[in-house]
C-alpha cells in the first residue's frame, strides 16, 4: 500500500505539490490525472526519494522508501523510459537490474518475453529503440523484481493502440493477483478503463478522488455569478458546500434549489446548470484553470 501524507513540495516560493494526500491500495489500480504541470511527476519522485519533500512524507508497505531494503524487489518504478544508457542492449539493461537484485539471470528472458522484446529485439542497442520499446523495456525492469507495487508515470507514452490494451491487460491481471498500481496520465480516457480509483490534481492540489462512480455520484451543480462572494455567503447560509471549479463553483446541491436561493437574495446568476458532463467533463472543469487551451463548445470540425 502507499499512503501519501500532508505531501508538499515547494521551489523558491513556487508550491509544485500542495499539502497532498491519498493511499493506493493493494488489489487495486489507483488512477493518478491531471493536465501537463499538475505536479503528478513530483509526487512519483517523492514517493521513491528522487526529490525531497518540503513537507508531508510517503510510506510504502508502511516504510519510507529509502529504508526499504532491496527496493526493486517491493516496488517497481517507472518514471522516464528514456532513462537507461543508450548504448546497451535491453537485455543488458535487465541483466544488470536482475544482478543487482540478486534475482536469477532466467529472469531476464521472463520479462523480455513478457514485453514482447525477445529475440533480436532484446539484443539491440536501446539507442536503435522506438520510444514505444523503451517504455516496454521501462515496464519490464518494473517487473523485474516482481515487486508488491508498482508506481509509473505515463506508461502508455509511445504505445500503439495495441501496446496500450497490452498494457492494460497486464497492469489488470497484475493488480487481480494483489499488486498496488499507481497509474499516472493526462488521458482520462486511458486511465477510465483500468482505474478502479482515480485521483485528481490541479496545480498541485488534489480537486477530487474516489471511484468512477463515486465521482459521477457528486458531480453536482455548476454556479456561475455576477458576483461570486455574495453567491458564496447566500449558499452557505443555507449550508450547501460548493469548490472553485474554473470560475465558477460545483455546489452539493440541485439546480432547483439554488435557483431558488439566488433568486430569493436577488443575485444575478451567469450560468446555472447540472454538472452532469460525465467524467470528462468533471476532469476538465475541476482542472479549467490549469489546463492551456479552452475547449470551444460547438466548435466547426
Amino acid at each position: 500500500m502507499i499512503n501519501v501524507e500532508a505531501l508538499t513540495k515547494s521551489y523558491d516560493g513556487f508550491t509544485a505539490v500542495d499539502n497532498v494526500n491519498f493511499v493506493c491500495r493493494p488489489g487495486r489500480v489507483t488512477g493518478f490525472l491531471g493536465p501537463n504541470g499538475a505536479g503528478k511527476t513530483t509526487t512519483m519522485r517523492m514517493m521513491v526519494g528522487l526529490t525531497t519533500p518540503t513537507s508531508g512524507r510517503v510510506t510504502i508497505g508502511g516504510h519510507l522508501y529509502q529504508d526499504i531494503p532491496n527496493p526493486g524487489r517491493h516496488v517497481g518504478i517507472l518514471l522516464d523510459a528514456s532513462a537507461q544508457h543508450a548504448g546497451r542492449t535491453g537485455r543488458e539493461v535487465l541483466t544488470l537490474g536482475a544482478k543487482t537484485m540478486g534475482l536469477p539471470l532466467s529472469r531476464v528472458d521472463e520479462m523480455l518475453e513478457l514485453v514482447s522484446l525477445s529475440g533480436k529485439e532484446g539484443d539491440r542497442r536501446i539507442r536503435n529503440y522506438s520510444l514505444g520499446m523503451r517504455q516496454r523495456l521501462g515496464i519490464a525492469h518494473a517487473l523485474l523484481g516482481d515487486p508488491s507495487v508498482l508506481i509509473l508515470d505515463e506508461p502508455a507514452n509511445g504505445l500503439d493502440p495495441a501496446g496500450i490494451r497490452w498494457m492494460r491487460g497486464l497492469l489488470r491481471e497484475y493488480a487481480d493477483r494483489g499488486g498496488a498500481v499507481l497509474l499516472s496520465s493526462h488521458l482520462l480516457t486511458e486511465v477510465q478503463q483500468v482505474a478502479d480509483d482515480i485521483i485528481m490534481i490541479g496545480r498541485g492540489k488534489i480537486v477530487a478522488q474516489g471511484t468512477p462512480a463515486e465521482l459521477m455520484q457528486t458531480t453536482g451543480t455548476f454556479v456561475r455569478a455576477a458576483d461570486n462572494a455574495v453567491l458564496l455567503q447566500a449558499l452557505a447560509k443555507h449550508d450547501i458546500s460548493a469548490n472553485p471549479v474554473g470560475d465558477g463553483f460545483r455546489a452539493d446541491a440541485n439546480a432547483a434549489k439554488i435557483g431558488r436561493i439566488t433568486a430569493s437574495a436577488q443575485i444575478p446568476l451567469l450560468e446555472l446548470r447540472p454538472a452532469d458532463g460525465g467524467l470528462e467533463d468533471l476532469f476538465l472543469e475541476l482542472t479549467a484553470d490549469t489546463q492551456r487551451e479552452t475547449v470551444l463548445k460547438g466548435a466547426a470540425a
